[in-house]
C-alpha cells in the first residue's frame, strides 16, 4: 500500500510540475520545476511521509526503464549502426578514462583509498539520457553532438555498472579481479543486447500476428488496438526484470528492444492508423510524466540527503571537496577525449563535456551502495559527494550555455503567417458552411466549433453552447449522420483552401501547411472516430 501512495503522490506532483511549467513557467525547463515541487514535499512533513524510502531497484525498473525504452524507441537503429564505433569508443574508452581520472584524482586530492575513490568516480561516469533537455532550454545544440550526447547516454549505463561492481569487489577483498571484470561486461553487455534483440524480435512478432491478422480485419476484433498497447506497455518491464533475473544488462536490453520497436513502428503505421496515433501519444504522455517523476524525485531526495544529519555530520565536509573534484575530473577528461580521439573542435568538445548531465542513474547507483558491504560513513560520504555532482552538472552548463550556445531565434513572422492562413481557411470553411442546405441549428453548432480552430471563441460561448447540447435532446442516426457530412464537407474546404495556397499560388512554406493540414486531419479524425453528439 505504501508504493500505491508513494506512486499517486509522485503522479499527481509530476502532473502539477507540468501544469505549472506550460502555464505559468514556460521558459524555465520543466525538470527545474518538478525538482523544486520535490524538495517542497520533502520539507512538508505530512507529504514527506506519503513517499516512501528510495529503492534503487524499483526506481530503475519502474521509471528510468520505460523512460529508455521510450528514448530508444525515438532513435533508428540505422543511426545506431552508423555510429557503432563511435558508441563502443564513448561508452566504453571515453567511461574508463573519466573513472581513471576521478578516481586517481579523488585519492590524490581528497587523501582517499583508492577502492572507494574508485567507487565513487564508478558512479560519477553515467549521463542521464533525461536531463539534457534541462540545461539546453532555449538553445540550439550542434546537430552532432546532440547526437553523441544521445547515443552516449542510452548506453554507458552498463559500462557505469560494471565499473562499480569491480570497485565494490576491489573495496570488499582488496584486489582488482580484471578477467573477471572483463568478462562481467561482455556477459552484461553482450547478453543485454542479445536478449533485448531476441525478446523484443518475438514480441514484435507476436504484434504483427495481431495486427495483420485475417481475423482482425474482418471482426475488428483489434481495432482499437487495447491488447496491443497492453503488450507496448509490458515490453520495457519484461525486458528489463527478466534481463536482470539472467544477469544481464537490463538497461542495454531496454534500450535495444526501443531500436528494434522504432523500424516496427514505421512500417506498421498504416497497419492500424488509430492505433499508431494512440501510441505516439502515449509515448510523449508518459514520457513527459516519468521525466518528471525522475526529477522529482531527485528533488526529494537531494532535500532528504542533506536534512539527514547521520549523513552530512559523519562524512563533514570532505563530500564538497569530492563532489568539485569528480565534476571536474569528468569534465576535463571528456573534453580532452573527444577533442583527442574524435578531433572534435574546441567550441564544440566544450559543449560536449558540459552536455554530460548527471541525474536520476547516478543516484540511483549511489544509492545500491548501501545494499554492499561498504561502511555506513563512506555510504554517507558517496550520498553525499554524487549529489553535489548532479547538482553541479546541472547548474554549471545551464550558467554557461547562455553564452556557448545560440538562442533559439522565434520566428515571429512565420508564426503571424500561419495565424493569418488558419483564419482565412476557417473562413472558408464557415463560408462552405453557410451555403450548404441544412439547418441554421447545426449552421451556428458547426461555426462555432470551426472558429475555435483559432481560439476565437470565449468561455461565455462555450457555457452557452454546453448548456444548449446539455438541454438538447439526443440527436437520431439521421441526424448525426448529417452532421457528419456537414463536417466532412467544410473540412474538404479547408484542405482545398490550404491546398490551393501551397501547391497552385505558393503562398504557403511546407512547414505551415504540413502544421495545419495536419490540425485538419485531427480534426476529422475526431469527428469520425468519437462522432457528433454520441
Amino acid at each position: 500500500m505504501g508504493l500505491l501512495i508513494s506512486t499517486a503522490v509522485l503522479v499527481v506532483a509530476a502532473m502539477v510540475s507540468i501544469v505549472i511549467n506550460r502555464r505559468w513557467l514556460p521558459r524555465l525547463s520543466v525538470n527545474y520545476v518538478s525538482m523544486l515541487i520535490g524538495a517542497l514535499i520533502a520539507v512538508v512533513p505530512l507529504l514527506n511521509g506519503l513517499v516512501e524510502q528510495f529503492n534503487s531497484e524499483v526506481f530503475i525498473g519502474l521509471i528510468v526503464a520505460p523512460l529508455l525504452y521510450f528514448e530508444g524507441q525515438n532513435t533508428r537503429l540505422n543511426l545506431v549502426g552508423r555510429n557503432v564505433r563511435g558508441i563502443i569508443s564513448m561508452t566504453v574508452g571515453m567511461v574508463i578514462l573519466c573513472a581513471v581520472v576521478a578516481g586517481l584524482g579523488t585519492s590524490w586530492l581528497a587523501g582517499l583509498g583508492l577502492p572507494l575513490a574508485f567507487i565513487l568516480a564508478a558512479i560519477s561516469t553515467p549521463t542521464d539520457a533525461t536531463a539534457t533537455e534541462s540545461v539546453t532550454m532555449g538553445r540550439t545544440l550542434p546537430a552532432r553532438t546532440a547526437t553523441n550526447l544521445k547515443l552516449e547516454s542510452l548506453f554507458n549505463d552498463a559500462s557505469g555498472i560494471i565499473l562499480l561492481n569491480m570497485a565494490i569487489l576491489w573495496y570488499v577483498n582488496g584486489y582488482i579481479n580484471y578477467s573477471q571484470t572483463l568478462w562481467d561486461f561482455i556477459y552484461s553487455a553482450g547478453g543485454g543486447i542479445i536478449f533485448g534483440g531476441v525478446v523484443s524480435a518475438v514480441i514484435v512478432y507476436l504484434r504483427q500476428l495481431m495486427l495483420r491478422s485475417k481475423l482482425n480485419f474482418i471482426n475488428n476484433t483489434y481495432n482499437n488496438g487495447t491488447p496491443l498497447k497492453i503488450i507496448y506497455l509490458m515490453t520495457p518491464f519484461i525486458l528489463y526484470f527478466g534481463g536482470e533475473a539472467l544477469g544481464v544488462s537490463g538497461i542495454i536490453a531496454v534500450v535495444f528492444a526501443g531500436l528494434v520497436h522504432n523500424a516496427e513502428g514505421e512500417r506498421s503505421a498504416l497497419a492500424n492508423p488509430q492505433l499508431a496515433s494512440d501510441i505516439y501519444q502515449l509515448i510523449s504522455l508518459l514520457s513527459d510524466i516519468l521525466n518528471s517523476v525522475v526529477f522529482l524525485v531527485l528533488g526529494i531526495m537531494l532535500v532528504r540527503t542533506t536534512l539527514d544529519k547521520s549523513v552530512t555530520t559523519s562524512s563533514s565536509w570532505l563530500w564538497v571537496t569530492i563532489g568539485v573534484i569528480l565534476y571536474l575530473a569528468n569534465l576535463l577528461a571528456r573534453y580532452g577525449y573527444v577533442r583527442l580521439v574524435h578531433h572534435i573542435a574546441n567550441r564544440e568538445a566544450w559543449i560536449f563535456a558540459l552536455g554530460g548531465i548527471h541525474g536520476a542513474v547516478t543516484f540511483a547507483l549511489a544509492f545500491t551502495v548501501a545494499e554492499t558491504q561498504v561502511k555506513t560513513a563512506d555510504f554517507n560520504l558517496v550520498l553525499m559527494s554524487e549529489s553535489l555532482l548532479i547538482i553541479l552538472s546541472l547548474l554549471v552548463p545551464t550558467i554557461i550555455f547562455r553564452w556557448l550556445l545560440p538562442k533559439v531565434e522565434d520566428d515571429t513572422d512565420a508564426a503571424k503567417r500561419m495565424n493569418q492562413t488558419r483564419q482565412r481557411m476557417i473562413e472558408t470553411g464557415v463560408a462552405a458552411l453557410w451555403a450548404m442546405d441544412t439547418s441554421e441549428e447545426f449552421k451556428k453548432a458547426v461555426t462555432f466549433d470551426l472558429k475555435s480552430q483559432n481560439g476565437h471563441t470565449t468561455v461565455r460561448q462555450f457555457v452557452k453552447e454546453w448548456r444548449r447540447m446539455v438541454e438538447h435532446p439526443e440527436y437520431t442516426s439521421a441526424q448525426i449522420r448529417e452532421l457528419t457530412v456537414i463536417y466532412r464537407g467544410v473540412f474538404q474546404a479547408e484542405r482545398d483552401y490550404l491546398l490551393q495556397q501551397y501547391e497552385t499560388e505558393h503562398v504557403l512554406n511546407e512547414d505551415i501547411f504540413n502544421i495545419l493540414y495536419r490540425e485538419i486531419a485531427m480534426a476529422e479524425m475526431v469527428v469520425l472516430d468519437y462522432g457528433v453528439g454520441k
